[in-house]
């Protein structure tokens, strides 16, 4: 789980029997969060502008553009880390379903 690999990027902000909530801020810089598998599907809120880098296992990279009230999805076990090359921290509200 992402807020056990990188508890400083990921907090656990709600949790009941159907979802999860984290508070998620990807610092500045390029620091990633650590190789790390959501086993849930969920969607994320993006509360700032900014790019990230996502690296798959297997060693692939793709960079998203993401603006600040855009919403997206990932399916369940979707592992990789991901990295914030910005200047200023990128935050997201992560809503996994149960």
């Amino acid at each position: 789980d992402a807020a056990n690999v990188a508890p400083h990027v990921y907090k656990v902000v709600f949790e009941n029997e159907r979802v999860r909530v984290k508070d998620v801020t990807f610092p500045a810089g390029i620091p990633d969060t650590g190789m790390h598998t959501h086993d849930l599907a969920h969607v994320g809120v993006i509360l700032t502008d900014g790019q990230l880098v996502f690296t798959e296992k297997d060693g692939k990279k793709e960079t998203a553009s993401f603006s600040s009230g855009s919403v997206g999805f990932r399916g369940p076990n979707a592992t990789h880390m991901v990295a914030n090359p910005g200047s200023k921290p990128m935050r997201v509200i992560e809503v996994e379903l149960k």
